[in-house]
């Protein structure tokens, strides 16, 4: 995007004043955003963006700007602003750039850009058509696909250059189910780093289309969730979500530097059931939330965050790697070059344990299946969550009863880990996106079905657990 004689004279001007780092993210993204609304193609959207940040570090000082005006004089005059946050003597010089080589991961193998548009939107209606004729309570259908080609280069004065190339695509499909007043509304959203080669040859977008719409139609007859604390077993994929939120966050160098997490200086603790182990894994191929590299140009990790139920890693960048005296282990993300870097989670999930789902059900007596989690909210802090459960049914003498509705799951991340008494190994991600202090990325969530001992549940609904 720009010559390694610019970077360094940018690099250069950046550090005049007492800077120790300094580094360039360029980026320049292609998306395409495509829905059909009840069959009917309601839009088809092209956008090109293309930008530059720049990051100043000293000590434990950061300072960042961004700019769209990626010529010399745009990327200069940037550098010479930021450069004025600092009043010292030069410490380093640029003198040469060298290209580092990424992995080859993630990569397509049937390009969007070369995938017509009509066969698309073809697929599109098709899941429509599935979701709608499944069942006459189904009064409108949503299914939208969209995809994006990132090219990103780094330069920093490490004296090194990053480059890499991220394709993504995901589908959603929303099915809302209506009857006797009652409405539903269930929603569905695989995606991949991968081309069209996912949504043709890897998953059956027709049958998630059915499965969605199956949802909606279950909860229509859904009654009033009891609330109390009780056994709570949550299903595998999406239902990693609650580790992702109240666990994981925690987990992030971002807060842990500043002693802002639960988890602070709790490294070789304690803090989980002896069952439970965790990773981070930014080297999975293909996946939601991998990278060759992170945004900070270090090789992505599978980072093991949790052993057995002993605090074994945080997730780290580079920044706040100088607070804790760790390096940076390829945890760094951005949602786009106008958010400064920092911790990230990627793909974060339970490990399988030794139960089967149907072992894990029939030994509760009485609880909450969760199957399928929606949003909630979390403090890093506390770890105390709030969330909502979209798709649940009561558990009775060891047998799925009844669906429920209003269902939300109450507790702190810390005993919700120490609670985990039985990990199932049916181990699925799913994707979702994550927002936080360096904007909205894409993260799988995951895990096999586990159960919690106890948590507190909400609901509106009559106890009756004889």
């Amino acid at each position: 995007m720009i010559s390694k004689k610019l970077a360094i004279d940018v690099l250069n001007i950046a550090t005049k004043t007492g800077a120790d780092f300094a580094e360039i993210y360029l980026e320049e993204e292609n998306s395409v955003d495509i829905s059909v609304d009840n069959g009917k193609v309601e839009a088809c959207n092209d956008s090109l963006t293309y930008g530059a940040g720049i990051r100043l570090l000293k000590d434990l000082q950061s300072v960042y700007g961004y700019t769209n005006d990626i010529t010399a004089k745009g990327l200069k005059k940037l550098a010479n602003d930021l450069s004025a946050s600092f009043t010292g003597e030069r410490v380093i010089e640029v003198k040469t750039i060298k290209k580092v080589k990424p992995g080859k991961k993630n990569q397509s193998k049937i390009p969007y850009d070369s995938y017509p548009r009509k066969k698309i939107v073809e697929m599109l209606k098709q899941a429509s058509e599935v979701m709608k004729n499944y069942d006459e309570s189904i009064v409108r259908t949503t299914v939208s696909f969209a995809y994006n080609i990132k090219k990103v280069s780094i330069f920093n004065t490490d004296e090194k250059q990053f480059s890499d190339t991220r394709p993504k695509g995901r589908a959603g499909l929303v099915a809302i189910a209506s009857k006797d007043g009652k409405i539903e509304t269930f929603y569905s959203a695989p995606g991949a780093q991968k081309g069209m080669e996912f949504f043709l040859e890897e998953i059956d977008l027709n049958k998630i289309a059915k499965d969605t719409a199956a949802s909606a139609v279950t909860m229509l007859s859904a009654v009033d969730c009891p609330s109390g604390k009780m056994p709570v077993v949550i299903g595998n994929g999406f239902g990693g979500v609650i580790f992702h939120e109240a666990c994981g966050h925690s987990l992030e160098a971002t807060s842990v530097a500043k002693g802002l997490s639960v988890f602070s200086g709790k490294k070789g603790e304690k803090i989980a059931s002896s069952i439970v182990s965790a990773v981070d894994d930014g080297t999975i191929d293909g996946a939601w939330g991998s990278g060759n590299i992170d945004d900070e140009g270090n090789k992505t990790q599978r980072n093991l965050l949790i052993k057995k139920g002993i605090l074994n890693s945080y997730l780290v960048d580079n920044f706040n790697g100088r607070r804790m005296n760790e390096k940076g282990n390829g945890a760094t993300r951005r949602q786009s070059y106008k958010f400064e870097p920092t911790s990230r989670m990627s793909n974060t999930f339970i490990l399988p344990g030794k139960s089967t789902p149907e072992e894990i059900i029939a030994s509760t007596k009485y609880g909450l299946y969760a199957k399928s989690m929606g949003g909630g909210s979390v403090s890093p802090a506390t770890g105390e969550f709030n969330f909502a459960v979209v798709e649940g049914y009561l558990i009775q003498d060891g047998k799925i009863s009844h669906p429920v509705k209003g269902a939300t799951l109450i507790g702190s991340g810390k005993d919700i880990l120490l609670n985990i008494d039985m990990v199932g190994n049916d181990l699925k991600r799913a994707q979702g996106m994550c927002g936080s202090s360096s904007g909205m990325i894409p993260t799988d969530v995951g895990q096999p079905t586990i159960r919690v001992s106890e948590i507190t549940v909400g609901g509106t609904g009559e106890v009756n657990n004889d």
